[in-house]
């Protein structure tokens, strides 16, 4: 067995075995504070952080969004979005829009948990799922939705100096996110937190 493999069987352990209940709007406390307050619920929305199994060790699955989109272009994301009516769970919704977005096969990937939920300053909450994924071909970005594919190897993800302060100021304040730069891409915002955030799952000495 691998040390990815080891990593991978002990992160399992410690994620939710089922998608966490969605806490009531009132308890909720975003990644920062909108000007105003929202009127209204939350928006469920899935992300898929998947580990990718190839001959050199793991990779974690990134992409980077498409120019021509009205919100976030051109940012890194992970695989995912809104939860549509038609979705069984959470889980179903993040590989549907891996599936749409970069062709990922839904039986190439394997759910092995959970993360709990994250709330956004623009009243998304994010529910990460994370599944290893054999990929039986490769993956092709949607050109409506995705610009490119990339992957970083999961031992670079799990070490603490990849990381470092990216800062933006927004509705007049500073706000301080996560950053991670790789092969000439730059991983910030909620994906960065995300990423920092599960790594944080995978490596704490204390079960959470």
């Amino acid at each position: 067995m691998s040390s990815d493999d080891v990593i991978i069987e002990r992160l399992a352990t410690r994620l939710l075995v089922s998608p966490p209940p969605l806490p009531p709007a009132d308890r909720l406390v975003p990644d920062w504070a909108p000007a105003q307050p929202f009127t209204r619920p939350p928006v469920p929305a899935a992300v898929l952080i998947a580990l990718i199994r190839r001959p050199e060790g793991h990779t974690v699955l990134y992409t980077e969004r498409s120019p021509d989109l009205r919100a976030h272009s051109g940012q890194v994301a992970f695989p995912g979005g809104k939860v549509d009516a038609s979705d069984a769970d959470v889980g179903a919704a993040a590989l549907r829009e891996a599936f749409e977005e970069v062709g990922m096969e839904r039986e190439d990937a394997q759910v092995i948990g959970f993360m709990p939920t994250y709330f956004t300053g623009t009243n998304y909450l994010i529910t990460p799922v994370v599944a290893t994924v054999e990929p039986s071909g490769p993956f092709v970005p949607n050109p409506g939705e995705v610009h490119s594919v990339f992957e970083v190897p999961l031992q670079r993800i799990l070490k603490p100096e990849s990381y470092g302060e990216f800062r933006i100021s927004r509705d007049g304040k500073e706000h301080r996110t996560w950053q991670i730069d790789h092969d000439g891409h730059r991983i910030w915002g909620i994906t960065a937190n995300l990423t920092r955030r599960f790594r944080d799952l995978a490596m704490s000495e204390v079960v959470p």
